[in-house]
This record gives C-alpha cells, structure tokens and sequence, in this order.
C-alpha cells in the first residue's frame, strides 16, 4: 500500500506541475503585453511631460526646477547659498508643504516623474529643450558635508549652477 500511495502522489504532483505550466504559457502573455503597456504609458507620459514643458515653461525663461524641505541639515544652506543664486523664473518647492501642493501643477509633475524614489530631497532638475532634463541630487553631498566632507557639496553645486548659467 505504501507503494501505492507513493505512486499516486508523484501522479498528482506531475498533474500540478503540467496544470502550472499550462497557466503560465497562457498568462505569459498576458503578462508581456501589461508591461509592455505599461513601458508605452510612461514613455508618452514623459513625451507629453516635456512638450508641456517646451510650450509651458521654456518660452517665459523657466528651466530650472529646486526641490528642498525644511530639514535642519541643509535648511539654512539652501535658503542662503542656493536660492539666491537661481534664476527669477526658477520653480521652488518646498517637500515641507507638499500636502499644499497642487497635483495638477507642472512643477510637480516634473519632480514626481523624475526624481524617483531614492535622495530626490534636495534635488534640481535643469531642462534641455533637446536633451530632456538633467537631474542633480544633493542628498549624499549634503550627508557628506555633515560629517565634515565638503568637498562633493561644492563640485555638486559648482556643476548644478554651471548647468543653469549662473557662476
């Protein structure tokens, strides 16, 4: 009888496996055309982004995009060495008072499609009509320099600056 018992289970088991395989030829798919999809949506996501940004932000001078919170590391340094030295039209928001911020507003757009989920506080983002944007995160420089290394914190601005034309 254990024999028996042994032979059904094997049986069964050979059952599950073809029954998955099955699932899985039919899903694949399925599978493929949703993340393919999906790819489709987010690159004309960021086509639409950046047209709105060529027709919207690039005829009256705006490019530059600053993203900071009211964190007490880089606070102050941002307030009185950063935004001083962007330009007029630059859009400022402050990750403090986002629950304030309008969802339909380009600059958020542009922060929530390219910053990520990882050190996109603080962040600046400098659009290229032709080139898309270029995405500079200050959050490991500002890290360093809390811990004495100031160095990445001034080659990170000196790039971020010369990116937007400002010495």
């Amino acid at each position: 009888m254990p024999e028996n018992c042994g032979a059904e289970a094997k049986r069964q088991r050979g059952r599950t496996n073809r029954l998955a395989l099955l699932l899985l030829a039919l899903l694949s798919p399925l599978v493929l055309l949703n993340v393919l999809l999906v790819g489709v949506a987010r690159l004309i996501g960021a086509l639409v982004l950046h047209l709105l940004t060529l027709t919207i932000w690039i005829p009256v001078g705006r490019r530059v995009l600053f993203v900071y919170s009211d964190s007490p590391v880089w606070k102050v340094h941002i307030e009185t060495e950063v935004l001083p030295r962007l330009p007029t039209t630059a859009a400022v928001l402050n990750w403090s008072e986002r629950s304030r911020w309008s969802p339909w507003s380009l600059s958020v757009r542009l922060f929530r499609y390219y910053a990520g989920t990882t050190e996109y506080n603080p962040l600046g983002i400098v659009v290229h009509p032709l080139l898309g944007p270029k995405v500079f995160r200050f959050w490991r420089a500002f890290r360093d320099a809390k811990q004495g290394k100031h160095e990445p914190l001034r080659a990170l601005e000196a790039r971020f600056f010369k990116e937007i034309g400002v010495s």
